[in-house]
């Protein structure tokens, strides 16, 4: 879709918003069923995320036999587990009611986010000579590419481009009817969706979970419930596509050299797999 596809979809799609009132039969449970954002093109993926662990996971191996360790696993433990804090939600907050309802704003503590690794633990030596070995392969998978100038652009832009989504007067607009919802059902008058989710009333573990109270479960299924009654995470949505897609077209080519700095990753990505998987 061209970048002026872009806005008049957005256009489009704030018109049917405000015209279809809060009786809308869709309802939005993942980020997905959004769809998707103009600057999604130029970021980096999730399965951009996945090959380019097992590059790392080859080059670390390969440069790890050559320093003397040549059993060394693709997937290791470190000598001892360290402390992983992880932060879930999505950019418009809880979205899912059922997981709300169940889980408040944090997740079932008997499945993990962040899988275990599959590997063994390394050896003291194996942990002297792994930093140097991961960074080679950080190199490695970076050759070619201006980390500054081209590859954080568009991560970069999507920071400035988010600070004039949350002060357009649309969304400003949607969030104090949210607000008033959450409210008028006897919970805390936050000022957005995401000074709900990270409220410090949920009391985060190290890990990142929260204690799942009642209160905190009852004020996700207000928050989430508001949400789709009066599609605020649509209207969000329909206002950061219309400032991407202008901001794409205002540093086309800034964002183009963005585009083939991750190209460049990915064709590195796949010489590796190719040579070493």
């Amino acid at each position: 879709m061209t970048r002026r596809g872009w806005l008049l979809g957005a256009v489009a799609v704030l018109a049917a918003i405000c015209a279809s009132g809060p009786e809308s039969p869709e309802i939005i449970r993942t980020v997905s069923d959004l769809g998707p954002l103009p600057a999604d093109s130029y970021d980096y993926r999730p399965q951009d995320y996945q090959r380019s662990q097992r590059a790392t996971a080859l080059l670390v191996r390969q440069c790890m036999a050559e320093r003397g360790h040549p059993d060394f696993p693709l997937d290791p433990r470190y000598p001892s587990d360290p402390v992983v804090a992880t932060a879930v939600g999505t950019d418009y907050g809880a979205l899912d009611l059922a997981a709300a309802r169940r889980w408040g704003y944090g997740w079932n503590p008997a499945k993990p986010l962040v899988p275990e690794p599959k590997g063994r633990r390394m050896t003291s030596a194996e942990y002297a000579d792994f930093p140097a070995c991961n960074a080679e392969a950080g190199r490695r998978l970076m050759r070619g590419i201006d980390l500054k100038r081209d590859w954080l652009y568009a991560g970069t832009r999507t920071i400035e481009v988010d600070k004039a989504v949350k002060r357009d007067p649309r969304l400003r607009a949607a969030w104090d009817v949210w607000s008033r919802c959450v409210a008028e059902q006897g919970f805390t008058r936050y000022p957005d969706p995401v000074a709900a989710y990270t409220d410090t009333a949920w009391q985060r573990g190290s890990d990142g979970n929260t204690r799942q109270t009642q209160r905190e479960r009852a004020t996700a299924v207000a928050d989430v419930t508001c949400k789709q009654r009066h599609h605020t995470a649509e209207v969000w949505h329909a206002v950061r596509v219309q400032k991407q897609a202008v901001d794409i077209t205002r540093h086309r080519d800034r964002y183009a050299a963005g585009l083939h700095a991750l190209q460049t990753y990915r064709a590195t990505i796949a010489e590796v797999l190719r040579k070493l998987g």
